[in-house]
């Protein structure tokens, strides 16, 4: 294994905190027909580009959600990103943000599917929010209905029609 590729991968550990898991899955899953494509995911995108000085682990993986958001289509490497983002410390709304960040310039389809994967990765967390679930639970019973029928007033102006303080010119 050459440098660049010992670099991509300690580097995929150190974002997934695990040196397998779904994306050397997803490398393995091609291996057969393509075997040169996982060493070139590991060596350039992440031993040579993502391991660059000069933005934080969280910074970089905001980076490339929006890239990924723009895109589209892009399922799988959006749940592995968000996962890293989480792993590297962005907060839900850091996230959230992003992904809205990039509706001007990739439009609402993308946005909206990008936003269903954001809950789908915030649901399987550990330290999900309940509220996010993919399935959410049924909300309680609602409040009693409030009775929004106009008040009763017995005086006359309110029986008459509104006066209009100038003459109706129309034709």
């Amino acid at each position: 294994m050459t440098d660049r590729y010992e670099r991509g991968a300690a580097r995929i550990a150190e974002l997934t905190g695990r040196p397998d898991g779904p994306r050397r899955e997803a490398y393995d899953a091609l291996a057969d027909l393509a075997p040169d494509l996982a060493r070139y995911a590991v060596e350039f995108a992440y031993g040579d580009i993502h391991s660059r000085p000069g933005l934080d682990a969280a910074r970089r993986e905001l980076v490339i959600l929006g890239a990924l958001v723009a895109l589209g289509d892009c399922r799988p490497q959006l749940e592995a990103h968000l996962d890293n983002g989480l792993t590297a410390g962005l907060s839900q709304e850091e996230i959230v943000e992003a992904v809205m960040q990039a509706l001007p310039y990739a439009g609402f389809p993308r946005v909206f599917n990008a936003m269903a994967v954001v809950r789908k990765v915030l649901a399987d967390r550990p330290a999900a929010d309940p509220s996010l679930a993919a399935d959410p639970p049924p909300p309680a019973d609602p409040p009693p209905a409030t009775d929004l029928s106009p008040a009763t007033d017995p005086s006359p102006a309110a029986t008459e029609p509104p006066r209009r303080s100038s003459p109706d010119t129309r034709a």
